[in-house]
């Protein structure tokens, strides 16, 4: 069988990786210059410049272009909600407007050109924002904020000219939020509220007003960026900013559109690096989803499962309702850092627990069995005959005296318990009101989790609005999926963030020997034949059968010769992407007659298709293993990305995949294998060996590798099939496709 050569490239990688760092290369990204170093072997940064946006949320002095204090005006109530807000923050207001002296009794200026002192903020109240960019940045004006509408939102022609105002925008120096944004960023915030806080990214305000109302349920929020279009200022931008707020527990988003991907995963590599976690409501999920998206903010929505598994890679929270957001965010801000992962299910009806405990499980939570000790110290208290085991089902009664307090207190003991969830599917004075009170009681005491669902319609008990809803300690929610899709992601969270390493620490910085040997075979603009994209993944030390490319009958019995009998053969040209339905691909020749018949065939059959071929490949018949695919494709969001899947012909079949994107390790790798739901071939079934997982990681890590350092030359990569033998004896790539771009 054929030797293997996987367990040296990633040892050689991460070396590489680590002995660079010193490239004198600059990268500029949002108008911040990257540090030297900084960038990955592509010129792409690897770090997220945070702006300095103090100034937006915070600004001294505010300059309103167009405040109008005529009544019936639409600018009239904006510049009255500005002025508000502008007290409240300390701000000095200047309004700006051509033909008048006062607006509200304060004196204007004509222009921003009369600007006579360092405004921080200028909120553009005009139709078009273009002339005015020009002027503040004349000005120095640090950052603007423009409503106006008829962007890219509208089509081509809105496109056009947001393009024209992002580049005015560039020249000027200044920071732009818009345009179609509106007045979010200047809504006004509980001050009363303490803890940590959610802070909040739209590109749709309405869709912000769930997450915004939390205050009136006791959840602090901090901040609301309304970004718009992001003609300049993104999600990302926001997202690095929070990371960095010492107030800021958790960044809850709805996203459109992402503006830039990289910008994005590099944002959300900040928030998990200081361990602050990002919920995302991002739609597109749908055809008809991303339609409406693109045509409300003007972006690309790219490929739903390419979006899915970036934010899953760096950490992101993906939700799908804004209630999810809502709860999911507010529970990961306030909670502490779990101290175990099990969670207890705690009950005055085994049906309720019993109900709770299936949803938990399926949904991937830890409800361990209580120790036989833990549960004799619970049957002091419940009786014999009710199962404690987990569930944990107390009949009721206890709740109502000073058995409750009792029986929560021993479930928080136990140390495999991290999480207690009690629901409590309708109010039953006194007993719910006591057994709400000795649960905010116990969360006061202990650095455990402790989440209750409200399950009333009313929501106006007292025990719900005043008792719970009171304590900053206990997460209160009203729909058992929440809670449970809300524990998920905090533990999940902790989990990810725990000794987190950034991909992009991964990064290569500096090309590799096969880039070199690589680029000679790129050819702009077309499509390898199979021979020649077998060459560039030789290039990359990814093994290949042993084979000869012949133009002749005689060189094909030849080639079959040194290759070894039984053996392939193949009509190779850059136009053949499907072979075998065209009858170009001959399997287990043992002859020399043979041979000579299947190169007749072969030829005559491209002749009549019209392909022309560079040869016939003559190749050696490879052992059976467990055949996969690994291809590289070009996201217009993201850039390269890698999949692996099942591979043959059950690729079109189950579409069984998993994707990535550059830069990752070893983990990583093997974290899309486990993804895959024909993961169970890899470990060998009925009577199959295990196949080389390793040498199939290693082949996954090639691949990444290479679609790193030619990004920009190759647009499409296919191995398929990737024949994965068995344990020990290393994966071959039997076909190949490769398209240049």
């Amino acid at each position: 069988m054929l030797g293997s050569t996987h367990g040296t490239f990633t040892t050689d990688l991460r070396a590489r990786v680590d002995a660079c760092g010193e490239q004198p290369a600059r990268a500029v990204v949002h108008g911040v210059a990257a540090l030297e170093g900084d960038t990955d072997v592509s010129g792409r940064p690897l770090h997220a410049p945070v702006p300095e946006l103090d100034r937006f949320f915070r600004p001294e002095v505010v300059a309103v272009v167009g405040a109008s204090d005529a009544e019936g005006r639409p600018n009239t109530g904006i510049t009255r909600q500005l002025l508000d807000w502008a007290g409240r923050v300390g701000a000095r207001v200047v309004p700006v407007h051509p033909t008048r002296t006062a607006v509200f009794g304060i004196d204007c200026v004509a222009s921003v050109a009369d600007l006579d002192e360092s405004v921080d903020l200028a909120v553009l109240l005009v139709a078009d924002p273009l002339p005015v960019i020009e002027q503040l940045g004349a000005s120095k004006v640090k950052f603007a904020v423009a409503f106006a509408s008829g962007f890219a939102e509208t089509g081509e022609t809105g496109a056009q000219a947001q393009e024209r105002l992002a580049a005015a925008v560039g020249r000027s120096g200044l920071r732009l939020l818009g345009p179609n944004t509106n007045l979010n960023a200047f809504e006004r915030f509980r001050e009363d509220l303490e803890g940590p806080a959610v802070a909040l990214i739209t590109q749709s305000g309405h869709q912000g007003r769930p997450v915004f109302t939390m205050q009136e349920l006791g959840v602090r929020l901090s901040h609301w960026a309304p970004t718009g279009n992001e003609a300049d200022l993104e999600t990302a931008d926001f997202i690095s900013y929070f990371a960095h707020r010492p107030e800021v527990g958790a960044i809850a988003c709805y996203v459109e559109g992402l503006k830039d991907g990289r910008s994005f995963l590099l944002a959300a590599d900040q928030a998990a690096r200081r361990q602050v976690p990002v919920i995302a409501v991002k739609v597109g999920r749908t055809e008809a989803g991303a339609r409406m998206a693109a045509s409300h903010t003007g972006k690309l929505t790219g490929a739903d499962q390419v979006v899915d598994a970036a934010m899953r890679q760096f950490g992101v929270i993906r939700v799908d309702g804004l209630d999810q957001l809502q709860d999911t965010a507010a529970l990961l801000a306030r909670a502490r850092r779990p101290v175990a992962e099990g969670v207890v299910v705690y009950s005055i009806s085994g049906g309720t627990g019993a109900h709770f405990s299936d949803l938990a499980t399926a949904a991937g939570l830890s409800l361990p069995t209580l120790s036989q000790a833990r549960q004799d110290e619970l049957h002091q208290w419940i009786p014999e005959y009710l199962s404690v085991a987990n569930p944990v089902d107390n009949g009721g009664h206890p709740v109502g005296d000073w058995r409750g307090r009792k029986i929560i207190d021993a479930i928080l003991a136990d140390p495999e318990v991290g999480v207690l969830i009690c629901p409590i599917t309708g109010p039953f004075p006194p007993m719910s009101d006591k057994l709400a009170q000795d649960l905010v009681d116990a969360a006061e005491q202990t650095d455990k989790l402790i989440c209750v669902v409200w399950g009333s319609p009313v929501g106006t008990e007292d025990a719900y609005r005043t008792t719970l809803l009171g304590s900053s300690r206990v997460a209160t929610f009203r729909t058992f999926g929440n809670c449970i899709g809300a524990v998920k992601a905090y533990l999940d969270h902790h989990r990810f963030t725990t000794g987190y390493r950034s991909p992009f620490d991964e990064a290569p910085r500096t090309p590799s020997p096969s880039f070199r040997k690589a680029q000679a075979l790129m050819r702009p603009g077309h499509r390898l034949s199979e021979h020649a994209a077998k060459q560039l993944l030789r290039a990359y030390g990814i093994r290949v059968p042993r084979e000869q490319l012949v133009t002749s009958a005689a060189a094909a019995v030849r080639a079959a010769g040194l290759v070894g009998y039984p053996v392939v053969m193949k009509a190779s040209g850059p136009q053949l992407a499907h072979k075998t339905e065209l009858g170009l691909v001959k399997v287990g020749l043992t002859s020399a007659s043979q041979i000579r018949d299947a190169y007749r065939e072969l030829t005559d059959i491209a002749r009549y298709e019209g392909i022309d071929l560079d040869g016939v490949l003559v190749c050696q018949m490879v052992g059976r293993g467990v055949e996969m695919v690994v291809g590289v494709t070009h996201d217009p969001l993201f850039g390269p990305t890698v999949t692996v899947g099942l591979g043959g012909v059950l690729v079109e079949v189950l579409n069984d995949a998993a994707v990535r994107v550059p830069p990752f390790g070893e983990r990583a790798a093997r974290d899309m294998l486990g993804e895959l739901r024909g993961r169970a071939l890899l470990d060998g079934v009925r009577g199959a060996p295990p196949a080389d997982v390793d040498a199939l990681v290693e082949v996954v890590l090639r691949v990444q590798r290479m679609a790193l350092e030619l990004d920009g030359q190759l647009s499409e990569l296919d191995i398929n099939p990737l024949m994965v033998l068995p344990r020990g004896q290393g994966a071959v790539a039997l076909d190949a496709l490769a398209v240049c771009r």
